[in-house]
């Protein structure tokens, strides 16, 4: 897989998995964009430790549909074409509804659907106009297996997932007339700074053994997946789940 004449936006990719998936595609040659929105350090020792000298960091709040218009622009002002999207930023919100009052119920249903839905649906809208223009480009949507088996403990998280997989599929359909692909990768728990609070606690062993691989997914297994959609040859692939859970929720 060579990406050495590819441009790669990856958003959320100061830690975790946007980390891990920079670095597999700066390792193939590729050009990162690095997105980041509040962890300027991380972001910047990355972008310093990553082979290659075309990489660049980019902040912006992809919550708000101004930072997403601005920061499309920045990266286009930059290198010109996006040849990659990789909607990876989101957020996690333990929040169990019998401790919730109803002001916390709506603002977590806000928080959650502007950072995991609205957010990425405007980026893929930025970043189909620009690789409809070019024929071709990529489009992989990080989701999760709580689309499918519910996050009962994080309603909202599950339900924003969802509605990310029905867009990604729906763009899937409009685009490929297009010569763009587009897919989602969805992973189960991940080795994350986001997951640690729960992997960490008292759950852990529990979250762990839902895998017969006794773990969870690393970083780097995710990335795997997210450079193998995003390589020539994959375009059938348009509209694709791609599961990444260890088989800890199988379905057919």
């Amino acid at each position: 897989m060579d990406f050495s004449k590819r441009i790669i936006l990856i958003t959320g990719a100061a830690r975790g998995i946007g980390s891990a998936t920079a670095k597999a595609f700066a390792h193939l040659g590729g050009s990162v964009a690095l997105h980041y929105r509040s962890s300027q350090k991380q972001v910047q020792a990355l972008a310093q430790s990553l082979p290659g000298g075309k990489h660049a960091i980019f902040q912006a709040d992809i919550s708000g549909p101004d930072d997403c218009e601005r920061l499309m622009a920045e990266v286009m002002d930059h290198y010109g074409r996006l040849d990659v999207l990789v909607n990876n930023a989101g957020i996690y919100e333990l929040k169990p509804l019998g401790k919730l009052e109803y002001c916390d119920w709506q603002a977590t249903w806000k928080r959650t659907l502007d950072a995991d839905l609205i957010g990425p649906a405007n980026l893929c809208f930025l970043a189909a106009k620009v690789m409809m223009q070019q024929k071709s480009g990529h489009i992989i949507n990080i989701s999760s297996r709580g689309a499918f088996r519910g996050e009962p403990d994080a309603p909202a998280y599950g339900a924003a997932k969802a509605g990310l997989n029905q867009l990604s599929q729906s763009l899937a359909q409009a685009l490929a007339p297009y010569n763009i692909f587009v897919g989602v990768v969805a992973p189960g728990f991940v080795r994350t700074d986001m997951a640690a609070v729960l992997l960490d606690g008292p759950q852990g062993e529990a979250i762990r053994n839902q895998s017969p691989l006794g773990r969870v997914a690393l970083p780097e297994e995710i990335a795997a997946a997210v450079v193998r959609l995003a390589a020539d040859g994959m375009l059938s692939a348009t509209g694709c789940i791609l599961d990444v859970n260890g088989a800890s929720y199988l379905r057919s």
